[in-house]
């Protein structure tokens, strides 16, 4: 969606609006393309993903994600009156914060679940003898 308002903002730019915009760099690497940078124009990399493999750390890194997308959405919805774009924003923020509130239902259930004693058992422990 972030894509389509991008290209919505500027398609049909002539070459001095694009510079008066700051985005001549911009556009001799990508043209008008979507090309996934930070506002700063540091391109993502993979690096930028976390994971420790704990489910309990990883839900809040999750859930820390989505609290900064929302942040993000709002400062870009101070930035436009524009109704064509504030929308999509508004709705993009919104589903930050029904993934964050996912994210939290996910993380009590890790929780209980976690904090259960887990049982195993075998039905026949003589196929587990080696011959």
């Amino acid at each position: 969606m972030m894509g389509t308002i991008v290209q919505q903002l500027t398609r049909g730019l002539t070459k001095d609006q694009i510079i008066a915009a700051g985005l001549d760099s911009y556009y001799v690497n990508h043209g008008l393309g979507v090309y996934p940078s930070n506002a700063a124009g540091v391109a993502f990399t993979a690096n930028y993903l976390q994971s420790k493999g704990d489910p309990i750390t990883d839900l809040y890194e999750d859930m820390a994600a989505e609290q900064k997308a929302r942040s993000t959405y709002e400062y870009l919805i101070d930035l436009t009156d524009d109704p064509d774009v504030l929308a999509p924003l508004r709705f993009l923020r919104e589903r930050e914060v029904v993934h964050f509130q996912r994210f939290g239902e996910a993380l009590d259930i890790a929780r209980d679940y976690l904090s259960q004693n887990h049982y195993f058992f075998m039905n026949n422990p003589q196929s587990m003898r080696t011959r």
